[in-house]
């Protein structure tokens, strides 16, 4: 006969579970553009395409400004934001 059970410790408790981790905060990310943003973009685009900007720096630029639009800058501030760096 197996002598196992005797042998062996009580069973102990069960360690307490983990505490639920804390839902995390969302940081104020960005948010759909307006229509009047869409429309300012828009304007902002065809000036840089009639200036002489090529098609990928038109595009690169296009999504640097609606990022920073989305933020909550306006046309003029995103512009500028842009050509500081």
């Amino acid at each position: 006969m197996s002598s196992y059970a005797a042998d062996s410790p009580a069973p102990e408790a069960a360690p307490a579970p983990a505490p639920a981790p804390k839902p995390k905060k969302s940081k104020a990310g960005p948010r759909a553009m307006s229509e009047k943003q869409k429309s300012d973009l828009k304007k902002h685009m065809d000036k840089l395409k009639d200036g002489g900007m090529s098609a990928t720096d038109v595009k690169s630029h296009r999504m640097k400004m609606m990022v920073r639009m989305k933020r909550g800058m306006s046309v003029s501030a995103a512009h500028s934001d842009i050509g500081k760096k």
